[in-house]
C-alpha cells in the first residue's frame, strides 16, 4: 500500500512537543543525567516485537529531532510497512543522553499508532473483495486526532469526518431537537452550501424513507442487523452512499460488508486499539 505523507510539522510539532514536555517535566531526565557522561556515543535499533503494521515514524523522528537534531536516524521501514517480530524499523546513532531522553516518547508514538494501523489492517483484510471501505470516527484521543487518523490510513482505512467543521452529519439528537428527519435535511441543505457533504443517521427503514426524498449525500444506517441493512441498501438503490455503523467488530464486519454498504465506520480503530510492542535495543 501507499502510505499517506507525513503530517506537516505545523500540525505535528505541538503534539510531539507536548509529549516530550510531559515526560521531561520540570527537571529533565534525572536518570540519564545521573548515569550517562556527556559525549557518550551509542548506536541503537528500534525493533518490532510483534507482527503488525507500522505507523508513527513521522512523530518518532520529530521527537528525536526536537531533543537533538544531531542524532542520526536511519529508517529501515516506512509507515504502512508490514512488520515481523524482531524486524529493524530504524537505527539511531549519536549522543547516548539524547537517544535515552527521546526513547520513551518515540516508542509511545510508534506503539500507539502502529497498534491503530494494525487493527485497521485487520478490519480491511476482513472485508477484502466486498467493495466496502473501513472508516474511522471522531472517537479519538483528545489532542491526537491528526496522528491517529493518519495511522488508520497507514492501515489501509480512511476517515469519516476529521471534525465538526468538514461535513454535516445529522445524528439522532439533532433530529430529536429539530423535530424530524425531513426538517433537519431541509435546514442542512439551506445552510451548508454546494461543497459540503450532508449525511443523516437513521435507525429505521421508516426514517430512511423520510430521508431519501431530501437527497442526502450519504445515509448512516445505525445499529441495523444485516437483514435490515440489505433492505436499506436495496431501497437506497445507489441514490446516495450507504454507511453502516454501530458496534462493529471483527466477528461481524464481513457479514455487514456483504450487505452492499459502501462504508463501515468503526470507532474501535482509535478508541480500542492495543499498542503494538516495539522496543529500542542497544547491542
Amino acid at each position: 500500500m501507499i502510505a499517506p505523507p507525513p503530517l506537516p510539522d505545523l500540525v505535528l510539532e505541538p503534539i510531539v512537543r507536548l509529549a516530550l514536555t510531559e515526560d521531561l517535566g520540570r527537571a529533565g531526565d534525572l536518570t540519564t543525567d545521573a548515569t550517562i557522561l556527556p559525549g557518550t556515543k551509542i548506536e541503537a535499533q528500534i525493533r518490532a516485537r510483534k507482527p503488525g503494521r507500522l505507523a508513527g515514524m513521522d512523530a518518532a523522528a520529530l521527537a528525536l529531532k526536537l531533543v537533538d537534531p544531531s542524532v542520526k536516524l536511519n529508517q529501515s521501514l516506512t509507515d504502512g510497512s508490514t512488520l515481523a517480530p524482531g524486524e529493524v524499523i530504524a537505527t539511531l546513532s549519536g549522543e547516548a543522553r539524547s537517544i535515552l531522553i527521546a526513547e520513551r516518547t518515540m516508542l509511545n508514538f510508534l506503539g500507539r499508532l502502529s497498534g491503530i494501523a494494525t487493527l485497521t489492517a485487520t478490519f480491511v483484510e476482513a472485508v477484502k473483495g466486498s467493495g466496502a471501505e473501513i472508516v474511522c470516527t471522531r472517537k479519538t484521543t483528545p489532542g491526537h486526532r491528526a496522528v491517529e487518523k493518519r495511522a488508520v490510513r497507514c492501515g489501509g482505512g480512511t476517515s469519516h469526518r476529521y471534525g465538526l467543521d468538514d461535513a454535516v452529519l445529522i445524528k439522532d439528537n439533532h433530529i430529536a431537537a429539530c423535530g424530524s428527519v425531513a426538517e433537519a435535511l431541509k435546514r442542512a441543505h439551506a445552510y451548508a452550501g454546494h461543497l459540503r457533504m450532508i449525511e443523516i443517521e437513521v435507525d429505521t427503514l421508516e426514517q430512511l424513507e423520510e430521508a431519501l426524498p431530501h437527497k442526502p449525500h450519504a445515509v448512516l444506517l445505525d445499529n441495523m442487523d444485516t437483514t435490515t441493512l440489505r433492505k436499506a441498501v436495496a431501497r437506497i438503490g445507489g441514490a446516495c452512499k450507504a454507511e453502516a455503523s454501530g458496534g462493529v467488530t471483527l466477528d461481524t464486519v464481513a457479514a455487514i460488508a456483504e450487505t452492499g454498504v459502501d462504508y463501515i465506520s468503526v470507532g474501535a480503530l482509535t478508541h480500542s486499539a492495543t499498542n503494538l510492542d516495539v522496543g529500542l535495543d542497544l547491542p
